[in-house]
């Protein structure tokens, strides 16, 4: 009995590291949420890369720390929600789509909804899904197409009123790639504990100094191509593009079917293989 007791009191805290990530990002989403209100759109644009930097750390901080938690996951979402799906959609309104009355918040609200629906199916997939690539846009990414676009526009001094229909497209369309089932590579293959050759970390070190030549375009211009590059990648691995291999839910559900089907040909082959071997032997 008091060891259970323990275990429960245990289970009540809350780690600190990752939440405090998570936290910041939080923090930075509602700060561009005041800039763009204050006409400060660039900072706003900032606030939410410097948002998708902590939710990029406090997943990766918890599993090297092997600090995973349900709150820490559910936190997470909720964070999520207001850095990638609300804060980009008011900063994007502010700046350039109040001006188009109706089809201006329009273009917001279908962003910031497909924001949720995409949240809500990564979390509703987290055991089903191929970790090597997203369903859809993530929902980062897409803050991100926003944010870019916004921070080029705002640093070279364009009027938002003469791109206004272009950002309500742009908006939109960021928002149905969220939803979309194109596939996106996630890079959570890679192994940030492994070691790698010299060359690769000469590469990154250029990286960081082509990036700080002109941030906000050079950022734009990336999130941009790995917008695109789903349709690509989706277009190119299948035989025959299908509706469901842009819109539904069944892709994950036949991709695990394929799986299935693809394992239980194998265990035929195998057991197949093994009575041959042993009429043989016989």
């Amino acid at each position: 009995m008091q060891n259970s007791s323990n275990q429960t009191a245990k289970n009540k805290g809350i780690y600190l590291l990752p939440n405090l990530f998570t936290t910041a990002g939080l923090f930075s989403g509602f700060y561009a949420v005041i800039a763009s209100m204050n006409s400060h759109f660039e900072l706003a644009a900032i606030a939410i890369f410097i948002a998708m930097i902590c939710d990029g750390l406090d997943g990766r901080v918890a599993r090297l720390t092997n600090t995973q938690s349900d709150f820490g996951a559910e936190y997470d979402s909720m964070a999520d929600m207001v850095s990638f799906g609300m804060a980009p959609a008011i900063l994007v309104y502010n700046w350039a789509l109040q001006d188009l009355g109706k089809i201006g918040w329009l273009a917001a609200f279908i962003y910031c909804a497909c924001a949720a629906l995409r949240l809500a199916r990564f979390n509703t997939q987290v055991g089903v899904a191929d970790k090597r690539y997203f369903q859809g846009l993530a929902s980062p990414a897409a803050a991100a197409l926003i944010a870019g676009s916004i921070w080029s526009g705002s640093k070279y001094e364009v009027d938002p009123t003469d791109i206004s229909y272009i950002a309500a497209f742009i908006t939109a369309f960021a928002g149905l790639l969220m939803v979309s089932n194109f596939r996106y590579h996630s890079f959570k293959e890679v192994d940030w504990r492994g070691k790698v050759n010299f060359i690769v970390m000469l590469l990154l070190v250029g990286i960081f100094v082509v990036i700080s030549v002109e941030p906000a375009i050079i950022l734009c211009l990336s999130f941009y191509l790995y917008a695109l590059s789903g349709p690509f990648i989706t277009i190119k691995t299948i035989k025959k593009l299908k509706v469901e291999h842009v819109l539904g839910d069944t892709i994950a559900s036949s991709n695990k079917d394929e799986q299935l089907r693809d394992t239980v040909d194998e265990g035929d082959v195998n057991n197949n293989e093994s009575t041959s071997t042993k009429g043989k032997a016989e």
